[in-house]
């Protein structure tokens, strides 16, 4: 077990990211861009050696410095945001400021520490491929943003005509997107095994596929029910005494459920043995949607199976 000696929590921002440390009382900022995060690596160097790190998930603004910090053999822990809240409020503070919150994940790592997973790239080129499908699903919502407005009975024949570029436009683009992950993927044979064997499970399409292995690296590593919960299908009991409560899922980590959502459909109407599941919890009596929910847990738990049994990654 590692034994740290400090602890540091930074709270990222989109250009500016705030670093504090659990033994200090002052805070410091720095400017979110490769100069600032090789600023705060010198100022820490003599620390982060035997120290923890605690950065909160802000959208994919905290992964440049989370990778810039494990390339130089720093601890990293990459925080639920929803846990660090929670961590936050029990002390009853409603005040919120982005030095404060630094301090919090200073405290959050200095009693959790021993207890947090640290951050572990497992992919060669994950940074690119991430940047990449978080372009694509940007331009996928404008896409249908558009694809709506131009079906609007009130629009005037110039907005239309400029709306029908604007798709044009927009589907050449994710398009270009998708070409340059494919080439990423295919010349990485780790990804492209990843891939193909995602495939092969119902419902899980090439898009689908390039999906998970980007925003669920832990994919294939971990135990189903730890998978489970990371995507938000996990039921959480309700029970207190002789009472028991309906259950539900949670939240997961952003854009997952979504995912996992049209592969239950896909998977649904297709003739494979998904569909048997899901038609049987229908005889049941289940709801439509509590069915759904099972089947995205179910295809989440096989395709972490098949990973897992391939050995598709190497752990550390």
């Amino acid at each position: 077990m590692t034994v740290y000696t400090r602890f540091l929590g930074v709270d990222m921002g989109k250009f500016t990211f705030v670093a504090a440390a659990y033994e200090d009382k002052a805070t410091k900022e720095y400017k979110n861009t490769p100069l600032g995060i090789t600023q705060f690596v010198k100022d820490h160097a003599c620390v982060l050696a035997d120290a923890l790190t605690v950065v909160e998930t802000t959208g994919g603004y905290e992964l440049p410095f989370i990778y810039a910090l494990v390339s130089h053999g720093f601890k990293v822990h990459r925080a639920d945001t929803r846990k660090v809240k929670n961590f936050i409020r029990s002390f009853g503070n409603a005040a919120k400021t982005d030095a404060l919150d630094a301090k919090a994940l200073a405290k959050y790592a200095h009693e959790r520490g021993d207890s947090l997973d640290l951050f572990c790239p497992t992919l060669k080129d994950h940074r690119d491929i991430f940047a990449l499908v978080q372009r694509r699903n940007d331009l996928t919502r404008m896409l249908v943003a558009e694809k709506n407005r131009s079906q609007s009975p009130n629009e005037c024949a110039k907005v239309k005509s400029m709306i029908t570029k604007l798709i044009t436009v927009l589907s050449k683009q994710i398009k270009l997107v998708e070409v340059q992950i494919e080439a990423i993927i295919d010349n990485n044979p780790e990804l492209k095994k990843r891939r193909d064997i995602l495939k092969t499970v119902p419902g899980i399409g090439k898009v689908i596929a390039v999906q998970l292995i980007t925003l669920l690296p832990e994919l294939g590593t971990v135990c189903r029910r730890k998978i489970a919960s990371l995507a938000g299908v996990a039921p959480r009991a309700q029970d207190s005494g002789r009472f028991s409560g309906y259950r539900r899922t949670g939240p997961g980590r952003s854009g997952i459920k979504s995912i996992l959502f049209i592969a239950a459909m896909a998977a649904r109407n297709s003739k494979s043995p998904l569909k048997v599941f899901y038609e049987k919890l229908i005889q049941k009596g289940k709801k439509k949607m509590v069915a759904l929910t099972a089947l995205m847990r179910k295809i989440l738990t096989i395709a972490n199976a098949r990973l897992k049994s391939n050995g598709t990654l190497k752990h550390s």
